[in-house]
């Protein structure tokens, strides 16, 4: 099925959903792979009116472009994922990627080449490899700042972000935490984002939404489940007050473990992000 309200043809979208359905690297409870599956499940429950904003979401020029089949040689996919939103990027057309594990993410700032990325998540993903693997979904921050340590042509993005806000980390390894004190991070820790204020002029921005970046008992279909986090209104503020500069969004690591509570959440946020970034007057 296709996301509901996504009813826009190609030739006149200005937004496009695309399913990731990377799970190769997820280290603890696989089944990301059903994310993309999921969130459009449980997304056919919302109603198509936003009254904050006044806009029909299915007025909005959403196309569902469907999923990019995944294989297991995650930089190859990664380079074929992130040509095919760059070819909707050239078409003015804002990708909404859904996931998958969090190293799709890669491919949407390969695609946008955004001057800032901002993520909410439970972690850092700061890693330069885990498990001897630079391409794990615990390093997709590292790449998308530092691009790929090996420069190998299959696993070059061509588009880097020169700065990340990471916005509701609580763990990460003593590298990581080194790494994040270098000028282009900055982490807001859970307890603090209620009050986080975007500095972003006009910059450009990927938002890239992990799920566990919400507490468990809010959205426990995730992989890593990290306690500790924040509430769905705060990822839901988050998603409108950065919206207007962003280029691209994306939900990753939802999984099937659960009784739909991420897949809801993701596609709910999808859906607010929409109404933000078409009328960011609101």
């Amino acid at each position: 099925m296709g996301f509901p309200g996504a009813v826009a043809e190609r030739e006149h979208a200005d937004y496009a959903v695309v399913g990731a359905p990377l799970d190769v690297s997820t280290t603890f409870q696989p089944g990301a792979r059903f994310g993309p599956e999921q969130i459009r499940r449980f997304a056919a429950s919302y109603d198509d009116y936003d009254r904050r904003t006044d806009q029909q979401f299915s007025e909005l020029g959403v196309h569902d472009a469907g999923d990019v089949r995944a294989w297991d040689d995650a930089p190859e996919y990664l380079e074929f994922l992130g040509g095919s939103l760059a070819d909707l990027v050239r078409d003015d057309v804002t990708p909404l990627l859904l996931g998958g594990e969090h190293t799709v993410t890669a491919a949407g700032v390969r695609a946008t080449d955004p001057d800032v990325l901002v993520v909410l998540d439970a972690h850092l993903d700061l890693r330069e490899a885990y498990d001897g693997n630079p391409w794990s979904h615990a390093a997709v921050t590292r790449r998308a700042l530092d691009g790929d340590p090996e420069d190998e042509p299959l696993a070059t993005i061509d588009g880097i972000a020169d700065r990340a806000v990471i916005l509701g980390a609580r763990t990460g390894s003593e590298a990581e935490w080194e790494r994040a004190e270098r000028d282009d991070v900055t982490v807001v820790p859970p307890e603090d984002v209620s009050e986080w204020t975007p500095d972003l002029a006009e910059e450009s921005v990927y938002l890239s939404v992990d799920i566990d970046a919400a507490d468990p008992s809010v959205a426990p279909g995730t992989g890593t489940m990290e306690p500790f986090g924040l509430s769905a209104r705060e990822i839901r503020d988050v998603v409108r007050q950065v919206a207007p500069n962003a280029v691209g969004f994306d939900a990753v690591e939802v999984n099937d473990r659960d009784d739909g509570q991420a897949a809801a959440l993701a596609g709910k946020l999808l859906k607010e992000f929409v109404f933000a970034h078409a009328d960011p007057d609101h």
